[in-house]
Formats: structure tokens, sequence, C-alpha cells
């Protein structure tokens, strides 16, 4: 499974880069509002950090004026995906953008009908958002199981990357399921790391490896 970071900041997409583990990011007005950077030049900036799709979304709630703002995004840099709302004129926009040869992530998905609607107008990834489902009583891990299932009866292409990841537990679930990606708040990410059994066992080694004399631990360096 492929981890993504839902963040525009660069410090947390520069340091989870150099984990080894990003495979993409994506951002909302939300989060790019929060860094104070004009927006094309914040987009740029997140491509050259990370080698994978970048999402971007429009802003507008239009045919016409999403397809203009996705052509637009989509020239900042080639890792671009165009983030589209799941609402009834942006299904013809994800098929022109598609038909463009344009990556389109469909964001806010809340069920698998839209899911299939989605894929079918040209997606290449779907959204569904677990935490906000979860918000309201409903679960959001089911959803992902059931746009998986339509997905493998009829060999869809559309990838499912699994939004709104709240914790851990998500993550877990997503990569059981066999979700194709999971985007993840940077604090989550790191949550991933940590367990208190790994931090109890490395104290322990180490406090083992003070009690050996000095000499007794020196590493000899071979020459070749």
């Amino acid at each position: 499974m492929k981890f993504f970071l839902d963040t525009a900041n660069l410090d947390e997409i520069r340091e989870a880069a150099s984990w080894g583990i990003l495979d993409g990011v994506t951002t909302n007005p939300s989060l790019v509002q929060k860094e104070g950077k004009t927006f094309q030049r914040l987009i740029e900036e997140i491509c050259k950090l990370v080698d994978g799709p970048v999402s971007a979304e429009v802003v507008s709630t239009d045919t016409i004026g999403m397809l203009q703002e996705g052509q637009e995004l989509a020239k900042i840099h080639p890792n671009v995906t165009v983030k589209i709302p799941f609402i009834k004129a942006g299904l013809p926009a994800i098929k022109g953008l598609s038909e463009k040869g344009i990556p389109v992530n469909v964001t806010l998905i809340f069920s698998p009908i839209q899911a299939l609607m989605a894929a079918k107008s040209g997606a290449t990834f779907v959204s569904p958002f677990v935490g906000r489902l979860d918000d309201i009583a409903d679960e959001g891990m089911k959803v992902v199981a059931q746009i998986l299932e339509i997905f493998d009866n009829y060999d869809f292409g559309t990838e499912v990357l699994v939004a709104s990841c709240r914790n851990p537990l998500h993550i877990v679930e997503a990569a059981r399921l066999g979700a194709s990606i999971a985007t993840m708040p940077f604090k989550v990410m790191e949550q991933l790391i940590h367990h208190p059994l790994t931090d109890v066992g490395l104290r322990k080694f180490l406090d083992d490896w003070a009690k050996i004399p000095k000499e007794l631990r020196e590493l000899t360096v071979v020459k070749s």
C-alpha cells in the first residue's frame, strides 16, 4: 500500500520523504490556507520534494470552471493530480480531464455508488473519507470494503485512496482490505512508527550495552 501525506506543510513533507516511505501528497484549500504562500508556488515546491502524485484541488463548482482550473493546475508540474469534488458538475469535468490524459483524484466520496460513478467517469483515484463517516456514526471502512469489492467485480483501474484517516487503526484496516493508498496527517504517520515495546526493548539493549567494559565495546575496522 502507498502512503500519502495529507498536508501542504513543506517541513512535514521533507521529513516524511527522508524516511523513504512517502509515495505522494494530498492537499486541499484548507491545508493550503494554513501555509501563507501562493498556491502555485507551494504546489511547485511540494512537487520538488515528492516523486509521486501531488493532489491539487480546484475551487470552481461549475464544469467549465473545473475543466479550466484543472488544465492550469496540470501545467504546474507533471506530478500534479487534479482534485475534483464529487458533485454533478464534476462528473463531466472528470471525464474531460481524463480524456486529456490528466490524472484526477475525486474527493469527498462517502458512498460506494459515488465511487463507482467517479470511476466510470475516468477517475484515477477515488477518495472515501473514512474519518468523517465515522464522525456521523457510519462505518468508514465498511464503505471502503464495498468500493473495493465493486471495483474488483468490474476490474476498474481506478485506485482507492483512503482519506480522512484519523489514527493508525485506519491505516492498518485500509491495508488489510487491500486499498491502494492511504493518505494521512503527519501526526498519524509519526504514530505508525512508535510502539511502547520497541522503546522499552531499545532502552534495555542500550542499558545492557553500557554495562560492558569500554575496551570490550570497541569496534575494529578491517582495512581492505
